[in-house]
């Protein structure tokens, strides 16, 4: 397969549609060097993008958090994604929506006086975590912490924030995992690199309090799904000796929709019967 940067179709830029080997940047392009930037991933489903406009309204608060105020509202941000998908004909796809800081007057970590520039790309993409949706992903535990809401802006989809996501999946990947678990800066567990994590004990779900994490559009579906089935759910803080008593466990996200978990370094996990039915429901939901 060509890599990203070589294939064939449209990519929105900036206002308008653009050969995709076209959609490019300069060198000094301000979010290269200082990681001015957001984004979001969504998921087209038979020509629908799940949750569009929550998604488009996620990015213009993660560029306020920056201080950086994207230049186009909702709805024009809906076109955007919009005419990208009809442009390149796609009905099931993965969309990513970027903002930027681009180049301009400013070449050092200040950049109020450079534009804030968006992107729109789609592209067929399948599972995340490829056949993990039925054997369970395997994730090791991350060496990293998530970092305190005092020195970073957990409530933004920011670019900055998955650099030791990054490394963290590299270091999985390296030792035959999928991905990795995080702990937060206090010790409680956190969240995969690019997905929330459930768990069950004892037919109640458990979850993470976002007070440290991104709360996903994906997560709060699934807590809403679980709550219309009239299974409890625990938002909490959640210790990790506390894996060894979990019986089943998922992961759920734009990219990784609801994925179960098998392994997390020592710990094991069963594909059980509520992780199956929220994954089914789930499935059934995005393509209602």
């Amino acid at each position: 397969m060509s890599g990203y940067d070589d294939r064939d179709g449209k990519i929105w830029m900036d206002g308008q549609l653009v050969d995709w080997r076209d959609a490019n940047v300069h060198i000094l392009t301000h979010a290269l060097h200082y990681a001015s930037s957001v984004f979001e991933g969504e998921r087209l489903y038979d020509g629908k993008i799940f949750l569009s406009r929550k998604h488009s309204e996620r990015l213009l608060k993660s560029g306020e958090m920056m201080d950086m105020p994207i230049p186009y509202s909702v709805d024009e941000i809906e076109a955007a994604k919009q005419a990208v998908v009809e442009a390149n004909g796609l009905t099931n796809a993965y969309v990513r929506v970027v903002a930027w800081r681009g180049a301009g007057e400013d070449m050092g970590v200040s950049s109020a006086k450079n534009p804030v520039r968006m992107a729109v790309a789609a592209w067929a993409w399948g599972d995340y975590y490829g056949d993990a949706k039925m054997k369970g992903a395997k994730l090791d535990i991350a060496k990293w912490k998530r970092p305190s809401p005092e020195t970073i802006p957990t409530a933004a989809k920011a670019a900055g924030l998955y650099m030791i996501c990054t490394m963290s999946k590299h270091a999985a990947e390296a030792k035959g995992c999928s991905d990795a678990l995080f702990m937060d800066y206090r010790g409680y567990v956190a969240e995969a690199t690019g997905a929330n994590v459930f768990f069950v004990k004892d037919g109640e779900v458990h979850t993470p309090l976002p007070d440290a994490i991104l709360n996903g559009l994906t997560r709060q579906t699934v807590i809403g799904m679980l709550k219309e089935k009239g299974i409890t759910v625990h938002e909490r803080h959640i210790m990790p000796e506390e894996l060894a008593d979990f019986e089943q466990c998922w992961l759920t996200g734009s990219a990784a929709e609801v994925t179960p978990v098998g392994q997390i370094g020592d710990y094991t996990f069963e594909v059980g019967a509520l992780t199956r039915d929220i994954a089914e429901s789930y499935e059934k939901l995005v393509r209602s």
